[in-house]
């Protein structure tokens, strides 16, 4: 008798975290993926901004647009039934003003499904995740390594490396927590800072290169899989190379059309030997040129 999976809910989360229970996290941006991440029992599945590399080629997060963004994270939420699902607010979504924050917020929650969002930084993010939170709508929020404005932290790099620093980290955090963020993400940080930080946040720490005293991982699912062709960060480790299997499959599909040895017998369907007769008769009919591309079945065979 298969286990009845409940959906994750930020209760259940909250509960987690004083259990130490530890959080898998994962991002996915399409519905194949959603299935797998799903199938694989993972507690948060994040539409990653990310996608504006992994899935759209660009060489940073910035350039994809929130419309982009709805179109994945429709298609994960068709693929997810237990997960809790978070929408990244993409960069240009959220910074102009509380209203524009709400209703970016709004529009992944009622045109694409998620449950929650995220969003980068601290400062001015933090009063934009509390005008969301008044609006009700749940917000993570993300401290370190923010990609959305890695050119200001003078790009993707480790943040948190010098005591003032890590006490910026630290503000930030305390601050999207006093704001009513139900998670953070840490990106990018000293694992001893995380030791540090985490027991000061009474709200679930999801780390991604920040060590193993958070209370949850997250890693892109092009990352973790060996998909995404890109760089590839120290903190990332791959499960899997399915880029590289996924090239020789395509591969040796070339070598075998190319070959004709595929289709093979099995690929392909028959028609009874009747039926093919009555067409090589009706193909070699004199008339076929007046009546091919007519109807058939007011042709005498």
């Amino acid at each position: 008798m298969s286990e009845t999976k409940i959906p994750m809910t930020l209760p259940r989360l909250a509960e987690m975290k004083l259990n130490a229970e530890p959080i898998v996290m994962v991002t996915a941006y399409d519905f194949p993926s959603a299935e797998i991440a799903e199938a694989a029992g993972v507690d948060l599945v994040l539409v990653g901004d990310t996608a504006a590399m992994t899935m759209l080629g660009h060489s940073s997060t910035t350039p994809v647009s929130l419309d982009e963004m709805l179109v994945l994270a429709k298609a994960v939420r068709r693929g997810l039934t237990t997960p809790l699902l978070i929408g990244d607010l993409p960069f240009g979504s959220y910074e102009r003003s509380n209203e524009q924050a709400i209703e970016s917020a709004t529009r992944y929650v009622k045109e694409a499904g998620c449950d929650v969002v995220k969003l980068e930084r601290g400062g001015l993010s933090v009063e934009r995740a509390r005008a969301i939170i008044r609006a009700g709508i749940p917000v993570m929020g993300h401290v370190g390594l923010t990609p959305q404005t890695a050119t200001a932290l003078g790009g993707f790099k480790a943040q948190g490396k010098t005591a003032a620093q890590a006490a910026q980290i630290a503000e930030e955090a305390l601050a999207l927590e006093a704001a009513g963020c139900f998670a953070i993400v840490f990106e990018a940080i000293p694992a001893d800072l995380s030791e540090l930080l985490v027991p000061k946040l009474s709200v679930p720490v999801i780390g991604i290169g920040a060590g193993v005293a958070t209370d949850g991982q997250v890693l892109v699912w092009h990352d973790l899989l060996g998909i995404y062709g890109g760089h590839t960060a120290k903190f990332v480790k791959r499960y899997a190379e399915l880029r590289e299997q996924m090239i020789g499959a395509v591969s040796e599909y070339g070598r075998e059309v190319r070959a004709r040895s595929f289709p093979a017998a099995e690929h392909t369907y028959s028609i009874e030997p009747e039926e093919l007769e009555a067409v090589r008769r009706y193909l070699e009919n004199e008339t076929m040129a007046d009546t091919f591309g007519g109807d058939w079945a007011a042709t005498e065979i």
